[in-house]
């Protein structure tokens, strides 16, 4: 009778030096792909104008539509003590140096005091009817915590500078960045030579690309 033998398989090794080469190899292909990535599909640098925010009757409006001007950025309310002094102030600083290279772009917030409880719609009424403004007046939104508009939530890591109370100002130029802001009791004298110096440059750099 044969002695019983029992058989083992053969565990496969492989040589140190091939691991090495695979992981080498692997590294290798992981750099290349992200330089090409950064290179050829490296992500645009948002500006203000790169946004889309929401008229006041909740259509998508991209902001694209004012590059090119200089934009004065307010965060506003109906039943506010500046309510009155600021609305006039900026219908006077749209009606002077707007359309064509400037406009105030209104952003209702009832995050100051609970002083913008109207509806979007309401409010725009209420700006026209009032105060006859003539720029536009968006939708309704916040400013303030996790739900904060990321159009205005640029602003505000642009310049540091986040609103503490209704109609503060943000002064953005034609290429989308902020280049000023001022508080809700500044008056429109303080305004209006930063306005008219950034027009200014404006129309020189049409000038010249003529």
């Amino acid at each position: 009778m044969e002695p019983l033998t029992t058989t083992y398989p053969l565990k496969y090794s492989v040589p140190k030096a091939r691991v090495f080469v695979v992981f080498l190899s692997m590294v290798l292909c992981t750099a290349i792909l992200c330089l090409l990535q950064h290179r050829f599909f490296k992500p645009k640098t948002r500006d203000f104008y790169s946004f889309e925010v929401k008229d006041s009757r909740g259509r998508t409006i991209s902001l694209e539509k004012y590059r090119g001007k200089a934009t004065l950025v307010v965060n506003v309310a109906s039943y506010c003590q500046h309510t009155d002094k600021n609305y006039i102030a900026l219908q006077e600083l749209h009606r002077e140096f707007g359309p064509s290279h400037f406009t105030v772009l209104a952003f209702p917030c009832n995050q100051f005091g609970e002083s913008e409880p109207s509806s979007s719609q309401e409010i725009e009424s209420f700006a026209k009817g009032n105060y006859g403004v003539t720029f536009p007046v968006f939708h309704k939104i916040k400013i303030l915590g996790s739900e904060a508009e990321p159009a205005f939530k640029f602003l505000i890591d642009s310049s540091k500078k986040e609103p503490r109370w209704n109609f503060w100002k943000y002064l953005v130029s034609p290429e989308g960045k902020v280049v000023k802001f001022w508080r809700p009791e500044e008056p429109i004298e303080n305004i209006k030579p930063e306005v008219a110096s950034l027009i200014k440059q404006i129309i020189v750099k049409k000038r010249e690309d003529l």
